[in-house]
């Protein structure tokens, strides 16, 4: 996959979510560290075998997770992302190498 991409300073979030559903980090340019970025997780299906989801479903059941977008934080901890309405309007972002 091509990583060079060179994004304008301005960059919105409309622009990098196409890039973070192609498989590229972004991060805004305002954040706490280089190291804290967003990313794609891509949906899944496996089989229960641990709490705590055999409290809701029995062992073997198959789950089917959804892709979503997660973020590694300046800690290095992976937490699910929701955008913040400043997120969403602000022209910061930026692709990550």
């Amino acid at each position: 996959m091509e990583r060079s991409i060179k994004m304008s300073v301005g960059t919105n979030f409309s622009e990098i979510l196409d890039f973070i559903k192609r498989g590229y980090k972004a991060k805004r340019k305002g954040w706490n560290s280089d190291e804290q970025f967003l990313f794609l997780v891509k949906g899944s299906v496996f089989k229960v075998n641990r709490a705590p989801l055999m409290g809701i479903y029995p062992e073997g059941t198959e789950i089917e997770y959804q892709s979503r977008i997660d973020m590694r934080t300046s800690q290095g901890n992976v937490v699910p992302w929701t955008a913040s309405q400043t997120d969403i309007l602000a022209e910061d972002w930026v692709i990550v190498a």
